[in-house]
């Protein structure tokens, strides 16, 4: 089987270095080195992409251009000959490279953690990459964490390197423009931000403008937010259940803030937990799979 190549604005979304910036290395060090189609344009392998992602965390960390390119190189050459083909060819499958981070949490090593993860994205387009490997990897690792088979200290090892891959997903996203717009944010109290930032990424590439606030917004500064931009939708994450009565008094208040008219989603499972009280505030709760589509339609 042919290995699979990609032109340079994919290698860019996937490696979140720009198409520009990947040029300039080309011409200055030497790295990567694309082959050429017969009609001259620049394709890059799982390789390439994996040496441009190593290379930006490198020159992130201190390190000049010039000795990442080089170190960079050595390193995928030694350990990364046999990335996985982004069509789940040779290589390891999603529960694979799973049970990789989670043996590495439980090592302590965030060190192999990031390795791990930027294989992942090195081998999988974004949306693939979260729906197989990062948002499953999460909710093991919540729910081991729960069990008390993860320590407190594991869960965040593992937490901070999947946020921060999101992030630079986004980074590389759709810029979008468009009509649809949504606002995202956590419940004022909600410190837990990967389910939204998967979401954000989603409606990225399904064409919305979004506008990402992150943890803790606070529910006066929402509304006024809303009532200035009036977005497509407002998507909100509740994911630790305070219980009841404080769930409910939350989306009073942020319903109450929020101009009518604009739809609210609430996901997570606080929300699921108390789906019945969303519904009787008029707002919809977010169940993945089906709702994905009604949410940007």
């Amino acid at each position: 089987m042919a290995e699979r190549t990609y032109r340079i604005h994919t290698a860019a979304e996937l490696s979140g270095v720009s198409a520009e910036l990947i040029r300039a290395w080309e011409r200055r060090y030497g790295v990567p080195r694309p082959q050429r189609t017969p009609a001259g344009y620049r394709v890059y392998t799982g390789q390439d992409v994996a040496l441009l992602r190593r290379m930006k965390q490198l020159t992130a960390e201190g390190m000049s251009i010039r000795e990442a390119a080089a170190w960079a190189s050595r390193e995928v050459a030694q350990g990364l000959e046999a990335l996985p083909g982004p069509d789940g060819g040779e290589g390891p499958r999603p529960e694979a490279w799973r049970e990789a981070v989670l043996a590495a949490a439980e090592r302590y090593d965030q060190v192999a953690i990031s390795q791990v993860l930027d294989e992942v994205l090195a081998a999988l387009p974004p949306l693939k990459a979260f729906d197989e490997v990062l948002a499953p990897l999460q909710r093991a690792v919540g729910d081991r964490w729960h069990a008390g088979t993860l320590t407190v200290a594991q869960e965040h090892l593992v937490s901070q390197v999947v946020r921060a891959r999101l992030v630079g997903l986004l980074h590389a996203a759709p810029q979008n423009a468009g009509h649809r717009h949504a606002v995202l944010g956590c419940f004022p109290d909600e410190e837990h931000e990967v389910g939204l930032l998967g979401t954000a990424l989603r409606l990225r590439h399904a064409g919305l403008q979004v506008s990402l606030l992150g943890q803790r917004v606070p529910v006066q500064e929402l509304g006024l937010m809303v009532a200035r931009l009036r977005p497509h939708l407002v998507g909100l994450s509740a994911v630790a259940d305070p219980g009841e009565a404080a769930f409910a008094r939350t989306l009073g208040a942020l319903m109450a803030a929020l101009p009518p008219g604009v739809p609210v989603w609430v996901g997570g499972p606080a929300a699921l937990r108390h789906a019945s009280l969303c519904e009787r505030h008029g707002v919809r709760v977010f169940r993945p799979g089906d709702d994905w589509t009604a949410l940007w339609t």
